[in-house]
């Protein structure tokens, strides 16, 4: 009993400390993803559409995305209030996560099931895991953790981190095996983009550069002489169909072309929450990569401008964090999120809107799917963490000052 009462006592004194714009935006987009996945999914769950031909009740996606968003909010809770930080910067648990991801992403290949061309989930009968998902919070976590190590070094040799990119080269290798194209621009991206604040020098970072295309070079020629398949034959047609979606819409711009017709149905207000025509069978995954066009349809410019402008706090926020907290892992892990989170939404919204080809990457919080919900709530507990931390750091500051003054 009198641990529990510690404990309260512990998270009531902690609360003050906590980022609540950032917790509340974070509740607000899983409420809109809630809402927007029932709207989306009820005619088609019914109809069997999105389930083989089965017909579930019609709030089927909605119950297993409400519990994915529990779920999600528990991680945020226990990281954000319960996790010693210092279990993360430890190298136990730095192994031991990316030996954990590595075993993940191989079992993927070798009994993963084929979803849209792609080998990139483990059915575990609850929910599908996307070892993927996860490896981009490894990556937000290893490559800090690996970069502030090795920071001097690095200022006078480049190459100190070498082994350390091809490791990761490596791995990022292993989700273009499963023919995910979207996920391995995805978290290469995320890569580049803590190696570029790093701070290393463009020199440096040129230098990197070359390093990291010289594996993947080394990496083609396997996959050539080998004549291993990567790529999904449908994605060389999507750029066929970029142009004019129209021209192809009974073929390889039939999703494109759909697309555009829910976001040009829905003008400024929307045709109204539930009145989406295009859900109806004519956008074969409503509820999860083309949500956004459901948004758009239902609820205007206006409910797009909410999302958007939600999604664009966190980034903001992200990198205002980043500027401000003294820990230089805490630096580049904010980044790590601010570019997760900003160039997965480019790529969805870049490919229903027709600006990038489709590559089938959901919408941040917004679309159906467990291990998404799974992976963006751990980096939202990582971002409380620092917002948590810098505050703590500003108060006792504040106590030494008046301390000090009296």
């Amino acid at each position: 009993m009198n641990n529990i009462k510690n404990l309260l006592r512990y998270i009531l004194r902690s609360s003050k400390y906590i980022d609540f714009p950032l917790l509340i935006t974070y509740l607000a987009l899983c409420f809109i993803g809630l809402t927007m996945v029932y709207s989306a999914s009820m005619v088609a769950a019914t109809r069997g559409t999105l389930t083989g031909g089965v017909s579930v009740p019609g709030t089927y996606f909605y119950t297993r995305q409400l519990i994915y968003v529990i779920f999600g909010f528990g991680i945020v809770f226990f990281i954000a209030y319960l996790l010693n930080v210092k279990v993360l910067k430890a190298p136990k648990f730095q192994v031991g996560m990316m030996g954990f991801i590595v075993l993940l992403l191989l079992a993927t290949l070798v009994v993963g099931s084929e979803i849209n061309g792609s080998r990139s989930w483990i059915n575990l009968g609850f929910m599908n895991l996307q070892a993927s998902e996860l490896l981009k919070i490894a990556i937000i976590l290893y490559v800090p953790y690996i970069i502030e190590r090795k920071r001097r070094q690095i200022q006078r040799d480049p190459t100190a981190i070498l082994w350390p990119i091809l490791f990761v080269g490596l791995i990022i290798g292993l989700v273009l095996l499963q023919k995910d194209v979207g996920q391995t621009l995805l978290i290469s991206a995320i890569f580049f983009s803590i190696i570029l604040y790093a701070g290393i020098g463009v020199k440096n970072f040129l230098k990197i550069g070359f390093f990291s295309l010289l594996g993947l070079f080394v990496v083609i020629i396997i996959i050539v002489v080998f004549r291993i398949n990567i790529l999904p034959t449908y994605l060389t047609a999507r750029f066929s169909a970029l142009e004019n979606p129209f021209n192809f819409e009974d073929g390889i711009g039939y999703h494109l072309a759909n697309s555009l017709l829910a976001i040009g149905n829905g003008g400024l207000f929307g045709r109204g929450l539930g009145n989406s025509i295009m859900k109806l069978g004519y956008l074969p995954e409503p509820h999860t990569d083309f949500i956004f066009a459901i948004i758009a349809e239902e609820l205007g410019l206006v409910g797009v401008l909410i999302v958007l402008s939600l999604l664009f706090f966190i980034v903001y926020r992200s990198f205002e964090l980043a500027s401000r907290t003294t820990s230089y892992f805490y630096k580049l892990v904010c980044v790590g999120i601010a570019s997760y989170i900003g160039i997965q939404t480019f790529i969805n919204l870049g490919g229903i809107s027709g600006l990038i080809p489709l590559t089938g990457v959901p919408l941040p919080f917004i679309s159906f799917g467990g291990s998404s919900m799974i992976s963006l709530s751990i980096a939202m507990g990582l971002l409380l963490i620092v917002s948590k931390q810098i505050r703590y750091e500003q108060a006792r500051k504040r106590y030494i000052n008046k301390k000090q003054a009296t």
